[in-house]
């Protein structure tokens, strides 16, 4: 008998939820979705500091010394989204999910905006669009901004979608592929009623099979991806779901466990269900965002914490790209510094200009004649920081 990622794959695309290569490899994916945590993980990797760092510079290169550090390390996100992505499309024959900053959520033009620089970064770099899934949260804003890029040619998948009602928005708007997050709904359940949840009972798994079935009912062309899973009983449920995304550590439990998988959703069954058709315009989806606890709170709960992760990943970099620019750094420090206390320009800074703290001048007054040269000063500037940091 197989083990339960092979019969899986029998029903249902297999979606590696990483941006870590080797796991890609070790479990022959066909699409796969990345997202700031999961670049970061990798970006701490050893085997991916190439990427990183050669992403780093290219993009210093491309905007200048003179350019500010956070503005570098923008560029650089985009890049190293892309970066990555390549490397992924080199081995899963499918599609790989690249994420719009999630700051972006509310703001449907800077979505667009956002989307066609990706899709143009790689285009560039020789890749069909085809094969590119923008990443966007399910608002009304960002479902608003995938209508338009579908009818663009640019493909989108829809996250952070609890609810019934962006299921069926996306839907309308015609997205490629909406993700609802099986894992957080469950979590959500189970803080508010002190429940826990089994197999069917389990109201991620509920969620999904509802939109599942209605959108085979009335013919709607959106896959329908589970994501955020806690377990592989969720993933046993959702047998026959269009596509699931599913991280490392569960694909590797569904890998080891062997028994035989039956098959839960498939379209000849949901066609045969007594399901209502409803239209969701903007004062629809308002009034069911309002009333579903659930969806509301974990759309921004998950808005604030892709922003987190977003922001964790550009602290890293910018740190990441200080270690990288040391002496190129020191340099334009110590010329700023100079500039400020070289008052009459002659080159030479005098205890009379310098104004300062006595320790600090004469830590930079190296021989001792009463004045600092620009040499001087780039030799001790890590002793203006100590020293300015003591007194």
């Amino acid at each position: 008998m197989t083990n339960l990622l092979e019969q899986l794959k029998q029903y249902t695309i297999v979606v590696a939820d990483t941006g870590e290569i080797q796991a890609i490899e070790n479990f022959t994916p066909r699409d796969t979705t990345t997202n700031p945590s999961l670049i970061t993980a990798a970006a701490q990797m050893p085997e991916y500091q190439g990427i990183v760092d050669d992403t780093l510079k290219l993009a210093r290169q491309e905007l200048g010394e003179d350019a500010d550090i956070d503005t570098v390390i923008k560029l650089a996100i985009d890049w190293l989204a892309v970066a990555f992505g390549k490397q992924i499309l080199n081995i899963v024959p499918g599609r790989v999910s690249t994420e719009v900053d999630a700051r972006l959520s509310y703001d449907t033009q800077g979505t667009i905006e956002k989307a066609h620089y990706l899709i143009s970064q790689y285009e560039k770099a020789g890749i069909n669009r085809e094969r590119i899934l923008i990443k966007i949260a399910s608002t009304w804003e960002g479902i608003k901004a995938a209508e338009i890029l579908e009818k663009e040619g640019i493909h989108c998948n829809l996250t952070l979608l609890f609810g019934f009602h962006q299921a069926v928005a996306c839907a309308e708007a015609g997205v490629t592929l909406i993700s609802p997050f099986v894992g957080r709904i469950l979590d959500w359940y189970k803080k508010t009623t002190g429940k826990d949840y089994i197999g069917a009972d389990d109201p991620g798994v509920q969620s999904v099979t509802q939109i599942y079935n209605y959108y085979k009912k009335f013919g709607y062309k959106t896959e329908v991806m589970g994501a955020s899973f806690r377990n592989i009983g969720e993933i046993i449920e959702l047998t026959g779901c269009d596509l699931l995304t599913i991280s490392p550590k569960l694909l590797e439990q569904l890998s080891n466990t062997e028994g035989e998988l039956i098959r839960k959703l498939c379209p000849e069954t949901a066609l045969k269900l007594d399901i209502e058709q409803i239209t969701v315009d903007k004062t629809t989806f308002d009034k069911m965002h309002s009333e579903d606890a659930m969806a509301s709170e974990k759309l921004e709960e998950g808005i604030i914490g892709f922003t987190k992760a977003l922001e964790t990943l550009e602290q890293l970099l910018a740190n990441r790209l200080k270690r990288l620019e040391g002496d190129k750094s020191l340099a334009h420090a110590v010329s700023d510094i100079f500039h400020v206390y070289d008052l009459d320009g002659d080159g030479f800074i005098s205890r009379e200009e310098w104004a300062g703290a006595d320790a600090v001048f004469d830590a930079l007054d190296i021989n001792h004649d009463g004045k600092i040269t620009p040499e001087e000063m780039a030799s001790g500037l890590g002793a203006i920081v100590y020293l300015a940091q003591a007194t």
